[in-house]
């Protein structure tokens, strides 16, 4: 039986500010079913990357990235918000549609030509994916993968990710 991972989104109307209509991912991760057919998805996609490493975006994105690093055996880094990590650090600036923040990783997270996958909850504008990919070649690191569970397509981040980083193949589960 095939789940259909859009019965386990929730709109929440003016969240985080009036005027969004936020994506809620919480259900998902609330049933074994929806969780485990998102992890089952990202594992298949990521496998044929061939990655060394799997990195999650703070804060949603570690949810997906720890089950899958797990299912295919990896390691797993993170990236921050600035301020939050407690050792030298490689920082960009990562601009979203509510604020211009920034995102760091220790800056021995990676070795140089490392080949990994990102994973997020959701891609938006796709300005937090693309600073987060580049944030990952900062270090020298290969990015192969960028996965992600919803995407707005509305807002073509895919397209501009796809312009900043035409190398890097990106994957969403759900479309809006």
């Amino acid at each position: 039986m095939k789940i259909d991972l859009k019965d386990y989104i929730l709109d929440v109307v003016d969240f985080p500010k009036p005027g969004v209509l936020f994506k809620d991912i919480t259900p998902i991760v609330q049933s074994s079913e929806a969780f485990n057919a998102v992890i089952d998805q990202l594992t298949a996609w990521a496998r044929t990357k061939k990655p060394e490493l799997i990195i999650g975006i703070e804060s949603r994105g570690f949810l997906f990235a720890a089950a899958l690093a797990r299912d295919l055996r990896l390691g797993l880094t993170v990236i921050r918000k600035k301020g939050k990590l407690p050792r030298k650090c490689a920082v960009v600036e990562a601009p979203n549609e509510y604020a211009v923040e920034h995102f760091e990783m220790h800056e021995d997270a990676v070795a140089r030509g490392q080949r990994v996958v990102i994973i997020d909850d959701l891609i938006a504008t796709g300005s937090s994916s693309v600073s987060a990919i580049d944030l990952v070649q900062k270090l020298a690191g290969d990015v192969v993968g960028f996965g992600a569970v919803v995407e707005l397509s509305f807002l073509h981040g895919v397209e501009k990710i796809r312009a900043a980083h035409p190398e890097v193949e990106v994957r969403a589960l759900v479309r809006y």
